[in-house]
């Protein structure tokens, strides 16, 4: 993959806003941001953070308005901003076997379609918490939500174990470094 990104941080966060204007939706697309670039460095692509980063921002682009169309539309609204194709695959694969055929390759494209629903997830065991946080969430709390299938019923276990299995990955060490990479981009 490139290790830099033709779009800046700002122009994407301006298209993000352009076709996004829920709460929810720019909030994760904030989160996927920040642990797609957590992930970039603790997997050896450093030099590539901007643009892993720059994919999570991008990644659901055009689900608030185009439900219907998410992973097709995106390419589109993509190119209308000078997204390379690097970028533009790797968004439309995090939809693989729902709204895309491309399947992720790099990974990048695997870590984001293994995280993506899993920081909902996430998400919502915080919530719950006391604190409110994940800053003191540990593994065994979402792994106890994680069976609970009605708990957070819209976040695909599915699509998160084929996730891990894409990578390689234990589901254990999966769940503990999204929660890691979640940390550092609370909001």
């Amino acid at each position: 993959m490139g290790n830099t990104t033709a779009i800046s941080r700002e122009k994407a966060l301006e298209a993000l806003k352009r076709y996004n204007s829920e709460d929810f939706h720019i909030k994760h697309a904030l989160i996927m941001e920040g642990v797609l670039r957590w992930f970039a460095k603790e997997s050896g692509y450093a030099d590539e953070e901007d643009f892993w980063g720059i994919v999570g921002l991008l990644h659901d682009i055009d689900f608030e308005q185009w439900p219907e169309e998410h992973c097709v539309k995106a390419p589109e609204l993509l190119k209308e901003i000078g997204a390379e194709e690097e970028l533009i695959r790797a968004v439309v694969s995090h939809g693989y076997g729902i709204a895309s055929d491309v399947a992720p390759e790099h990974e990048m494209e695997k870590v984001l379609y293994a995280t993506d629903e899993l920081t909902g997830l996430i998400g919502a065991v915080a919530i719950m918490r006391p604190s409110g946080s994940v800053q003191d969430l540990e593994y065994k709390s979402v792994k106890k939500k994680y069976k609970t299938l009605n708990f957070a019923a819209g976040c695909s276990r599915e699509v998160i174990e084929r996730g891990a299995g894409m990578l390689g990955w234990e589901l254990e060490d999966l769940i503990t470094r999204t929660i890691l990479a979640m940390r550092t981009c609370e909001q």
